[in-house]
């Protein structure tokens, strides 16, 4: 059992700014790098657009660096992995003596794409011959990798389905945490309006932005917030204000009484167990949600704070529901303050160092 005090922690993740795992690196190491003796920080700068090149020079880079701290004391190397994560996963290939954990994103897979460089990207037909056709044969070959070594996922049902896709790896459960945000006004006094946040890609539901605004009550507004929402196709009704940061995150979250998440992992590659940032960023700020009851949303529905419906068309009942019903919106309110004490930042970072201790 390690000394964490004694050893040091190489930390690979995307760098800030570049998606949502990299901006979660962030604060994740922020709390455990005190617990080491020695933390070094390898960021991953072309995250989402990488050539063969970059990934190589990555993965060179985070060996040397691997194998030089080894080489001086205890040392843990942690990775942060995603769907598509190239330089993430394949720079985890590090040699069995070397202590290795990692964090999977997307579970059941720590990449769901290996081999989708920039090019390969930009090419749907490239992309897709090259993945689906050999997906048994990748996933074969992951599960290789993470055999004997800890991984985590951020929700219940993702450590399981991980456990059930590679079970000579050893899955432990944690939370996404819940950030720490200033209290706003209680929700039966902001504007009645429901939200929809985030970066802009398939299967978030922006998409259904118009679909939503048909079937919800013309009185209630919707807006939507997030990386890539301002080029979204202008929806009348739907206000779209692009990226917020700071005190315009704050503003927009005091000016809806529901985020609505009608979000769907699943795609001809299978289903994936994500957390979700989106819903811990809107328990921050003490707002419910409302989901479809899809992947990992299903657990958040049975943790409290969301309210969950089977299908799409049924988001916009619940909301007509709900957003004017002030008894409602208490009791999901309770049970969001709640979760925000519970999946803190400090709670959530416990099976982290637990684990760090027994390996």
């Amino acid at each position: 059992m390690p000394d964490l005090a004694n050893t040091s922690l190489v930390y690979v993740a995307p760098a800030a700014g570049k998606s949502g795992v990299g901006d979660y690196a962030d604060d994740f190491l922020a709390a455990v790098a005190p617990r080491f003796r020695e933390v070094i920080d390898y960021r991953i700068d072309t995250e989402g657009a990488e050539s063969a090149a970059d990934v190589v020079r990555h993965v060179r880079a985070v060996r040397a660096l691997a194998k030089k701290k080894s080489a001086e004391g205890p040392t843990i190397v942690h990775f942060e992995q995603s769907g598509g994560s190239l330089s993430v996963f394949w720079a985890s290939l590090l040699p069995r003596d070397i202590p290795v954990t990692a964090t999977v994103h997307d579970p059941p897979f720590q990449v769901w794409w290996p081999f989708k460089t920039r090019f390969v990207g930009q090419h749907r037909l490239v992309h897709h011959a090259i993945h689906y056709p050999f997906k048994m044969l990748t996933r074969r070959f992951q599960r290789r990798v993470i055999a004997g070594r800890t991984v985590f996922t951020l929700t219940g049902i993702g450590a399981e389905v991980l456990g059930q896709k590679a079970p000579e790896s050893n899955p432990v459960a944690s939370r996404i945490f819940v950030p720490a945000r200033r209290d706003l006004k209680p929700l039966s006094s902001r504007p009645v309006a429901v939200g929809l946040f985030g970066h802009v890609y398939r299967g978030k539901g922006f998409d259904l932005l118009g679909a939503l605004r048909e079937r919800i009550d013309p009185d209630v507004g919707i807006i939507a917030a997030g990386r890539g929402t301002a080029a979204l196709p202008p929806v009348d009704g739907v206000t779209l204000l692009g990226e917020v940061n700071g005190p315009d995150e704050d503003d927009f979250f005091e000016s809806i009484r529901l985020l609505l998440v009608p979000y769907s992992k699943h795609s001809q590659y299978g289903k994936a167990y994500p957390a979700s940032s989106a819903v811990t960023r809107s328990y921050a700020y003490g707002t419910p949600i409302v989901c479809i009851m899809d992947g990992a949303l299903g657990e958040a529905v049975d943790e409290g704070g969301a309210y969950g419906v089977e299908r799409v068309e049924q988001i916009a009942e619940a909301v007509n529901s709900i957003v004017r019903d002030d008894v409602q919106l208490e009791k999901l309110g309770d049970q969001v303050a709640v979760l925000r004490v519970e999946h803190d930042l400090d709670h959530c970072v416990v099976p982290f160092l637990e684990a760090w201790e027994r390996s």
